[in-house]
């Protein structure tokens, strides 16, 4: 099965998931800023540690710029509570335990891991503007320097220039 990948300038989907304190996230809350929102496969493994780490180290600078980061796995919340402290993480989790937003955003794929085939995430960030549209979408992205390139990136879409 292949997933139908969303393209720029299409509408984000909507969705409303758990944070990692179990309360309600609505993507409509986000109207009016940017979002930067990243798929990734499972919490505590070493890709995604590498990648929640560096959109931590980052966030203030996304923060800056307007935008909200929102890290989404099939996790449990209470999964997400144990990266978030186990990492000191400073962003926001999300848990989509239904597999539904991954299943809207094109990114729950077939898998190759050591000759067996799998459903599962495709590590994926989707840029989604002020206006909940589709900016930029990444798909099949590598974790190390990966939230660097997403924040030059939204630098560039707003046409900002890079701090000196």
């Amino acid at each position: 099965m292949t997933a139908q990948e969303l393209k720029t300038g299409q509408k984000a989907p909507e969705f409303v998931l758990k944070n990692q304190a179990g309360n309600p996230v609505h993507s409509s809350d986000f109207k009016g800023k940017w979002a930067v929102l990243y798929f990734y496969p499972k919490d505590n493994t070493p890709g995604c540690t590498i990648e929640a780490n560096d959109f931590t180290k980052l966030s203030k600078d996304f923060e800056r710029l307007g935008g909200i980061i929102l890290g989404v796995s099939p996790d449990s919340c209470a999964s997400h509570v144990r990266f978030i402290k186990g990492q000191n993480l400073k962003i926001v989790l999300l848990s989509d335990e239904e597999k539904k937003v991954v299943q809207d955003y094109g990114v729950w794929q077939k898998k190759q891991f050591m000759g067996k085939s799998f459903m599962g995430v495709v590590r994926s960030t989707f840029l989604i503007d002020p206006e909940g549209k589709i900016a930029w979408a990444g798909y099949g992205v590598k974790a190390d320097g990966h939230a660097e390139a997403v924040l030059v990136k939204l630098r560039e879409l707003q046409k900002h220039p890079a701090p000196v």
